[in-house]
C-alpha cells in the first residue's frame, strides 16, 4: 500500500473496508423483494373508483354512424386493477339525456362475432382498456340529431361518474364492453 504525504494509512484502509463491506452486503441480499415475479395465477383486484381515469378520442364517422372511443387508464399512482363489463354512459351537454344501451357489438365497434362475453381487462402502467360508444347522426325521418359535447361515464363496477369531454351527434347511444386497448 502506498501512502501519500499527509495521508494517514488507517483512513485509507477504513475507506477500502467500507466499500468492500457495502458490496458484500448488496451481493448477499440479492434483488429487491418487489423485483420478484408475482405468483402464477395472481391477478390484480377489480378497479375501485379512484383507480380509473377516462378520456375520449375524437369522434369517428361512417355512413351516418358516429362513434367515440373511451380509454380507461390508471389514475396517477394507482396499482394495477381489472375492469370487466360495460361502462354506464349517458349524454351530457348538448341535448336531451340519453342513456347508452349496452350491446356486445355494433356497426363501429365492440366484441368480435365469435365472442359473447365481455373480457376482463387489466389496467396497468403499460395497459389500458377501451370501450366504443356509438349512435346514428340522424333520426328515422332523416333529421339531424343533437350534438353532445360531453359524456357522463361510470367505469364498470365502480361508483364514480366522470364527465368526459367528447363530441358525438346521436339520437340514441350504444356502449360496448371494455376490451384491451
Amino acid at each position: 500500500m502506498q501512502v501519500r504525504r499527509g495521508q494517514r494509512p488507517h483512513r485509507l484502509l477504513l475507506s477500502f473496508a467500507a466499500a468492500a463491506t457495502s458490496y458484500a452486503v448488496a451481493a448477499a441480499l440479492g434483488p429487491h423483494a418487489w423485483a420478484v415475479p408475482p405468483e402464477a395465477g395472481d391477478q390484480p383486484a377489480p378497479c375501485r373508483s379512484e383507480q380509473v381515469a377516462v378520456t375520449a378520442a375524437p369522434a369517428q364517422a361512417a355512413v351516418g354512424h358516429r362513434a367515440v372511443t373511451l380509454t380507461f387508464s390508471l389514475a396517477g399512482g394507482a396499482e394495477a386493477c381489472t375492469l370487466t363489463g360495460y361502462p354506464s354512459v349517458e349524454s351530457g351537454a348538448g341535448g336531451p339525456d340519453i342513456h347508452a344501451k349496452p350491446t356486445l357489438r355494433g356497426y363501429m365497434g365492440g366484441l368480435p362475432n365469435d365472442v359473447d362475453a365481455p373480457p376482463t381487462v387489466t389496467l396497468s402502467l403499460a395497459d389500458q382498456g377501451q370501450a366504443v360508444v356509438e349512435g346514428m347522426a340522424t333520426d328515422a325521418k332523416g333529421d339531424q340529431c343533437a350534438s353532445y359535447s360531453e359524456l357522463r361515464v361510470n367505469p364498470p363496477n365502480t361508483i364514480i361518474v366522470l364527465t368526459v369531454p367528447a363530441t358525438i351527434d346521436a339520437c340514441e347511444l350504444q356502449v360496448h364492453p371494455v376490451t384491451a386497448g
